[in-house]
């Protein structure tokens, strides 16, 4: 007798429900956990081992983004690195997209080029309303407009937002979690307020 296939899962570094500095509007972020490109500098090197974070099934963290509607905009997929997920990631998107209004922007530390030697891309650059793609590289620190450093490049893919959107983003937050940790966030936490 065969065995039910288990549904897929993205393994998850950490979850935020509401964020103002990860993209436009109040957003939930979605850290993934794990990501061999490991640039020097990252501001998040805890999430580049493979084996930390937790496993969430696809349908389960759908349900979770669902369940703060109408009070996001949408949501932001970070890391770690998304498209070292790509399967989970494209079953997660086709449910966002397919099922709700919510925009999705994505940050990846592949160049633009790298991601099209994947055949999953055209697929999920489909359910992707903006990608902000390349390495962080510390020499070209920009920490603005969504973008960490000046190499990055961003990818409008949808007519919802505008450069001017991304622009009017904050550069950091920091979030009081209901059991008082702080998490801090956003392209330039450490400099907000600055």
């Amino acid at each position: 007798m065969n065995q039910p296939a288990k549904p897929r899962a993205l393994r998850l570094h950490a979850f935020e429900p509401f964020s103002y500095a990860n993209g436009p509007g109040c957003r939930a972020v979605v850290w993934v956990q794990g990501c061999t490109l490991r640039c020097p500098g990252c501001f998040n090197p805890e999430t580049h081992s493979f084996h930390g974070g937790e496993w969430v099934a696809v349908d389960a963290l759908f349900e979770r983004i669902a369940a703060l509607q109408p009070h996001i905009e949408g949501i932001t997929l970070s890391g770690g690195e998304p498209f070292q997920q790509r399967p989970a990631l494209l079953a997660l998107l086709q449910r966002v997209r397919h099922e709700t209004n919510l925009s999705v922007l994505v940050f990846t530390g592949y160049r633009w080029e790298e991601l099209q030697r994947f055949r999953e891309t055209p697929a999920l650059l489909a359910y992707i309303d903006v990608l902000i793609a390349g390495r962080y590289e510390a020499s070209l620190r920009l920490a603005r407009d969504l973008r960490g450093s000046a190499n990055k490049t961003v990818h409008l893919l949808t007519p919802r937002y505008t450069l001017s959107d991304l622009a009017l983003t904050p550069i950091g937050e920091v979030i009081i979690e209901l059991d008082g940790t702080l998490t801090l966030s956003g392209i330039d936490p450490l400099h907000w307020g600055k």
